[in-house]
């Protein structure tokens, strides 16, 4: 009889990370994780905003031992300080609107992560992830697929990883749906069971981006001009980190009619706004490109694609500019394609390759 392969268990203190370590169990021997990221207390958050709170290590803590297997708690808030909230700020302050998930999945859960898995001899990292993944063998690559359950799925933060990193990673809820999740939770009388999910960004407690990174980094941001496509002032903005593509909430400017932000440009400090009609466009440029499915290919592919995490992927041709740099080009135009986003494209189901939106 074989050996059982070892599984570090990335557990977060939520629903899903722990049905996903109770799953592995069957097969493999398990040791349970949480990243501890930041304390609580420095920057005032509470259980019901974030994971991997000092509430999400205790509830983890919990679920490890009930189930029968050992739990760590690794300290990495100097790493997630550096490679996440970081970048968030730089891409706010250089005119973009990051997704901070996305670089949190490719530099804490699957790089240091995985990377502290190898040292503890274990053959794979688990996550609570909602997507599967496979081998095929006429490629030699394994590939990501979105999760079963559509509405949960989460392959679009998961872009980034590499060939290696699928290789040693497992997804054991992929297969399911959330309400199959919290079942076996229930079933297995697990203390968060029926936990909220966790909402928006967890180092940012309340929801406010802008007051977060002038707290982080203390630096201020002036005041400057509401201009038209044409340049014509229409009034004063309150600091460009405040605004994203598309918004319309917030801008405390009347203009007689609808009003939507269209475009920043930081270098002239100004916030163009413009009409709903003048958000839509067809064609979305990406940089760093990870090919991670197929590998890169310098033909036009028909596509499904995404340019925010919440859409349903629409279809389009993928026109490769290089190997990290690729052209999307849509049937229908997309709304408020927004720089720093993520644009995703997908062959059904299958994750194809993806990249920061650049314009």
């Amino acid at each position: 009889m074989s050996e059982r392969k070892k599984v570090l268990a990335a557990m977060s203190g939520g629903v899903d990370s722990s049905v996903a370590a109770a799953l592995l169990l069957k097969e493999y021997d398990v040791i349970g994780a949480t990243m501890k990221l930041f304390a609580n207390d420095d920057i005032n958050l509470s259980r019901d905003k974030t994971c991997c709170s000092l509430d999400d290590v205790e509830d983890a803590r919990f679920v490890a031992h009930r189930l029968g297997f050992d739990h760590y708690v690794f300290q990495f808030g100097e790493r997630f300080r550096e490679c996440v909230i970081d970048r968030f700020c730089n891409a706010y302050i250089n005119g973009m609107t990051p997704n901070p998930c996305i670089d949190c999945n490719r530099f804490m859960k699957f790089d240091a992560l995985l990377k502290r898995a190898q040292v503890l001899g274990c053959d794979y990292i688990a996550t609570g992830h909602y997507v599967r993944r496979r081998f095929d063998e006429g490629t030699g690559r394994f590939q990501l697929l979105a999760g079963k359950d559509a509405s949960k799925d989460q392959s679009y933060v998961l872009y980034g990883m590499t060939q290696d990193q699928l290789a040693h990673t497992l997804f054991p809820v992929g297969e399911l749906t959330k309400a199959e999740t919290r079942s076996i939770a229930s079933e297995l009388g697990l203390i968060n069971a029926s936990k909220p999910d966790s909402q928006d960004i967890c180092f940012v407690p309340d929801g406010d981006y802008a007051a977060f990174i002038e707290s982080y980094t203390g630096k201020s941001f002036p005041q400057g001009n509401y201009i038209d496509k044409n340049g014509a002032v229409l009034g004063e903005h309150s600091g460009i980190i405040r605004y994203t593509i598309g918004q319309r909430k917030g801008l405390g400017i009347a203009l007689g009619k609808p009003a939507y932000v269209i475009a920043k440009d930081t270098a002239a400090n100004t916030v163009t706004l413009g009409s709903n009609e003048e958000l839509f466009a067809d064609t979305v440029f990406a940089d760093e490109v990870n090919w991670l499915s197929l590998p890169f290919t310098d033909k036009p592919l028909r596509v499904e694609a995404k340019v925010r995490y919440n859409m349903k992927a629409q279809p389009a041709t993928l026109y490769p500019i290089s190997d990290n740099s690729i052209k999307v080009v849509f049937d229908t135009a997309q709304r408020a394609i927004t720089p720093g986003q993520a644009l995703v494209c997908y062959t059904d189901s299958l994750l194809i390759c993806g990249g920061t939106i650049s314009t």
